[in-house]
């Protein structure tokens, strides 16, 4: 059996970005994209947050086991632009999940999304050393179904009407990678 710590995660660094370990310290970044209608739908969060939550949740993160959330900053201008997060650690099976949300605004397009994940899935195979790392994306977002895929994603199904958003049933569309599948 893996026997992983994730706290604190390492910084890693591509390119344009550095993913540095989210905490108190971003909770701007983190509000900002709490309040944009556009990340909420693509994330299928629902609820409304207070400030002094998160900043709660971000000043707990650091004793979190089976997890490793990193605060996404881009190198040019120092700007937080979103978070990606391993988690739901599966000891037995060697798996993890994976997330990412970017503040929406100008940020999409750019590749960003890729560039981040790219560098958390090479950590999570890499180092770590897990053997599966798994995913959902809703139906109404193609364009970071495309981009798991240049990172190596599978769809593996469909959860039929997983999420229910402004009167309408969206499915979720299930994505996985495995340590010994190509990556780009």
């Amino acid at each position: 059996m893996l026997m992983v710590h994730f706290t604190p995660p390492p910084v890693l660094t591509t390119a344009r970005l550095r993913l540095e370990p989210l905490g108190p310290e971003h909770v701007e970044g983190t509000w900002i994209g709490l309040q944009n209608p556009e990340s909420m739908r693509l994330t299928g969060t629902h609820g409304q947050f207070r400030r002094p939550q998160i900043e709660s949740w971000l000043a707990g993160l650091a004793a979190t086991d089976g997890r490793a959330d990193w605060a996404i900053i881009l190198t040019s201008d120092g700007s937080h632009i979103g978070e990606v997060v391993l988690n739901d650690y599966d000891a037995d099976n060697s798996s993890l999940g994976f997330r990412i949300a970017l503040n929406a605004d100008s940020r999409f397009g750019h590749g960003y999304g890729t560039e981040a994940t790219r560098a958390v899935v090479g950590h999570a195979f890499d180092v770590i050393g897990v053997h599966r790392i798994s995913l959902e994306v809703y139906a109404f977002n193609p364009r970071a179904q495309r981009a798991y895929e240049k990172c190596g994603f599978r769809v593996e199904g469909r959860l039929r009407d997983a999420l229910r958003w402004n009167g309408e049933w969206i499915d979720a569309v299930v994505m996985g990678m495995l340590a010994t599948d190509p990556r780009s």
